[in-house]
C-alpha cells in the first residue's frame, strides 16, 4: 500500500513565536480550536487533540521555527503506520506564513486530512490571532 502526502500553506498575521505555542501549548491548542488537547511539548513528549481524535510524540523542535511529529488520528487501522508531521514557520514583516508538510498518510485519505487541517486548524488559528492582537 502507497503512502500519500501533501503540503499547504497559509500565512497569518502573528509573530512565529506565538504560531508555535498555538501548536505546542495544551491551554492555547484547546483554546483555539476548541476542543481539549494536551500536549507535553518537548522532544519524546506524547500529545493528543481533538479529544483524543489526534494523538502522536513530538520528534523533533525547532524553537519557532519547526515541529516534526508522529501522527495519526483514531481513523487510522492498525495496520497503518503513524504519518509524520512537518510544520515550519517563516516569518516576515509581522507576519507568519505556515507551510505544514504531510506524509506516510494511509493512502486515499491525503484530501480529507488536508481539508481538516484547513477547516479545523488554519480557518480557527486566524480568527484566533485576530481577537488576540
Amino acid at each position: 500500500m502507497k503512502s500519500r502526502s501533501f503540503v499547504i500553506t497559509t500565512t497569518i498575521a502573528a509573530k512565529s513565536s506565538l504560531l508555535y505555542r498555538a501548536f505546542l501549548d495544551s491551554a492555547m491548542h484547546s483554546e483555539f480550536t476548541g476542543s481539549p488537547a494536551t500536549i507535553d511539548s518537548r522532544v519524546g513528549g506524547a500529545f493528543t487533540a481533538w479529544d483524543g481524535y489526534i494523538s502522536g510524540e513530538i520528534l523533533e523542535l525547532e524553537k519557532n521555527r519547526r515541529i516534526r511529529q508522529r501522527w495519526r488520528t483514531t481513523e487510522f487501522s492498525d495496520t497503518d503506520e503513524d504519518s509524520l508531521l512537518e510544520i515550519e514557520f517563516i516569518e516576515k514583516d509581522g507576519k507568519t506564513t505556515i507551510r505544514l508538510m504531510h506524509s506516510n498518510l494511509p493512502e486515499g485519505t491525503e484530501e480529507d486530512y488536508k481539508q481538516g487541517w484547513k477547516e479545523f486548524y488554519f480557518a480557527p488559528l486566524k480568527d484566533y490571532m485576530k481577537k488576540s492582537s
